[in-house]
């Protein structure tokens, strides 16, 4: 029952009232938030296991070569530390891990990047979560993460119509009209004909189209429709808890 005061008081936290939900999807880019609850006792761990990523990044290689993030933080708040904004000081049993991030694709695409890439980071970073499953087998996993998901109030994106790679490409080509620009003023016209032979050769890879992207796989759509009734059960449990009755057991 303390978790479930503790997620409403988070959803107050982060949430405008007044104004209704909006999708965590912007354009190509997906905002996640996790909440998850965590030992006090072993919390500790948590935080020397991130201080030792941030110091050794070789370790993340799996998680930094993904094109598809654009960023992803754990964050660990005591339980001392929740805020209050009004609905009075919380007197939680569990600290909990904050987990945001922006990426590309579809959440199944995002979910089995991450567990393929780097899952004993994942299995360390969640070290301390109650009763987390281990990123392997990956449907214990996405059951943990849908269940803990906090859903994206406001999302707001720049770039809707450009992921990650698009916007590498666009400044590889910013850069090359630089060069350009300056071999032109002091080439000759063979020289320079050259040179924009070789910069449009280098830049091929990145003259794609930015605009929305197309429906990922039908493989997604059906993994949605099979979690549908799990979602929908477990919505219904955090509607009925936040109405002051019981959580399922």
């Amino acid at each position: 029952m303390a978790r479930e005061k503790a997620m409403l008081a988070f959803r107050q936290v982060i949430c405008f009232q007044g104004y209704s939900a909006m999708s965590n999807i912007a354009g190509k880019a997906y905002a996640m938030n996790v909440v998850t609850p965590s030992n006090p006792r072993i919390t500790w761990i948590n935080r020397l296991l991130f201080m030792i990523a941030r110091g050794l990044p070789a370790n993340l290689a799996g998680l930094l070569g993904l094109s598809l993030i654009h960023f992803a933080r754990w964050v660990i708040i005591k339980r001392k530390d929740w805020p209050d904004l009004g609905q009075g000081k919380q007197k939680l049993q569990n600290d909990y891990v904050l987990f945001c991030s922006n990426f590309n694709g579809t959440w199944d695409q995002y979910i089995d990047a991450f567990s393929d890439g780097i899952p004993k980071g994942l299995d360390l970073f969640w070290y301390s979560a109650t009763k987390y499953p281990h990123s392997i087998p990956i449907t214990p996993f996405k059951n943990y993460i849908t269940y803990n998901q906090v859903f994206t109030d406001y999302y707001y994106n720049a770039t809707p119509g450009s992921a990650q790679r698009d916007i590498k490409s666009c400044t590889k080509v910013y850069d090359a009209v630089l060069a350009l620009e300056t071999a032109h003023a002091t080439q000759s016209p063979e020289e320079f004909a050259k040179t924009w032979r070789e910069t449009l050769n280098g830049i091929q890879a990145a003259l794609g189209d930015p605009g929305f992207g197309p429906v990922a796989s039908l493989d997604t759509e059906r993994a949605d429709q099979n979690r549908e009734d799990f979602v929908r059960r477990a919505q219904a449990g955090f509607n009925r808890v936040r109405a002051g009755g019981k959580p399922d057991a």
